[in-house]
Formats: C-alpha cells, structure tokens, sequence
C-alpha cells in the first residue's frame, strides 16, 4: 500500500512540513527531511523550486528563488534523494508547478519518483480534466498518489470531481490568498472547514495556507485529518538554520 494511505489510516492528527529543496544551503535537503522525521513529523513535502511560483507567498517565493540561485534543479534533487530511503520511511510528497515535470518529461520524472521512493506530488497547477485524460495512467503505473487543491471558492460540484478522482487526500486551502503564517483563522474559514466536513467526503483533508503555531494547526485539524505548515518552517530555517528542527516541531504539538 502506497504510504500515504498507511499514515492517513493511523488514529491521529497528522502533521505535514513544507520546505524548498536546496534551502537554506544546496545540500540540506536531506539533513532536514532526516530531522523533520525524527522529530515526529508524519509526512513531508519537498518544494520543487521553479521561476515562476504563483501561488506562492512572499517567504516560499524567495526561498525558492534562493535555492535556485543555490543551483538546484530537477535533476540535481533527485541525485540527493537517491538513497532517502534507506534512512527515512514516512510519506515524502513532490509539491512545485507542472512546468519543471513537463521539461524532465513525465513518464521520466514519474519513474524516477518511483524509483526513488517519492509517495505521492501536488501540482497546483495541473488541471483535473488534463490529468485524468493525459497522466492519471502514468501516476498509476508509477504508484504515485495525485493531491488536488480546493480553496474556499470551489463549488460543491467540482469538489465532488475532485474527491472522485482522488486516491489519498484532499488538499484544502484555508484561504483564496498566496501562502503565508498567519495568526488565525476568522468565522468564515471555520465555516469553510465544517462546510467540507459535512459533505463526507472519501477523501480525508489536510488544511494548507496559514498554518504557523499550535493554535492555528489545532483550529486546523479541528474537523480536517491534519495541516500543513510551510512559511512558518521557512522563516525558522533562515533564522535558526538547520541544526535544531525538533525546536520548531514541538512548538506545533
């Protein structure tokens, strides 16, 4: 069974970290994935650094940027994540724009992932009907796990489609904003959580967007499966660096 359905099946509210590849230095990405896991993170999403980041708020933006100015790219990330898989076991995810994947060709990069260990990628920018028709069999053949974004704007219908065509979770975006710590969360995002909660779907959510403390991972996972915390983990890396991640997790929960 593919990991991210094992984690989501454990009894308990899961915590994901985000992080750019090649960030703060070229070769930390594997220091802090090691770090993130034994510090009781469940699952982990190495940012894939591209150009031109859209959805991306100011702290993810220039951390991307700053990994590729630190020279990393596709297949530089691979060559470290050769051998992850002799020292981590939790879920690790993919996340960045269809851009970088289309150039590496996608039965290739797919393979790779594979080959790697990679469980699952999140590409915001890949449409539904674009992946169902031209990759879903590719995903598949390669064992990797497609998560789609819904954002409090989504209507009901899509969100249907997009449960249907899921097969791990549901990436819920608390806000129609970029990325980015924030303090809370008001009425209307609360609302937003218990108005996907009440629609029973198969797939288990993880909130994104937002998500910087224990409060807001604890307002987060209130009615969703888990939170994703990105930012909040990008500014302590720039301050403190990569030698004291466990400080950072034990301050979520």
């Amino acid at each position: 069974m593919n990991r991210i359905k094992q984690k989501l099946q454990e009894d308990k509210k899961i915590l994901s970290i985000y992080f750019s590849a090649g960030y703060p230095n070229l070769d930390d990405t594997v220091k802090i994935i090691q770090d993130l896991e034994k510090s009781g993170v469940d699952l982990i999403e190495i940012g894939l650094p591209f150009s031109d980041p859209l959805a991306d708020g100011p702290t993810i933006q220039e951390s991307s940027t700053a990994a590729l100015n630190n020279g990393m790219n596709t297949a530089l990330l691979f060559e470290q994540l050769k051998d992850i898989r002799k020292t981590v076991s939790i879920p690790l995810i993919l996340m960045g724009y269809f851009n970088p994947v289309l150039q590496y060709g996608v039965e290739e990069f797919c393979s790779r992932c594979e080959e790697i260990g990679i469980d699952g990628l999140i590409l915001p920018d890949l449409p539904l009907d674009v992946y169902k028709e031209e990759y879903k069999t590719t995903f598949d053949k390669h064992g990797l796990i497609n998560v789609f974004l819904i954002t409090p704007q989504t209507s009901d219908e899509r969100i249907k489609a997009i449960d249907d065509a899921s097969e791990g979770f549901i990436y819920m975006v608390s806000s129609a904003s970029t990325t980015g710590a924030k303090q809370g969360f008001g009425t209307e995002q609360s609302d937003y959580f218990e108005r996907i909660a009440k629609m029973n779907l198969k797939n288990p959510q993880i909130v994104g967007f937002g998500i910087s403390n224990s409060d807001t991972f604890d307002q987060a996972t209130k009615s969703a499966k888990g939170a994703i915390i990105g930012s909040a983990f990008i500014k302590y890396l720039t301050a403190n660096g990569v030698d004291n991640i466990g400080a950072f997790v034990k301050q979520i929960r």
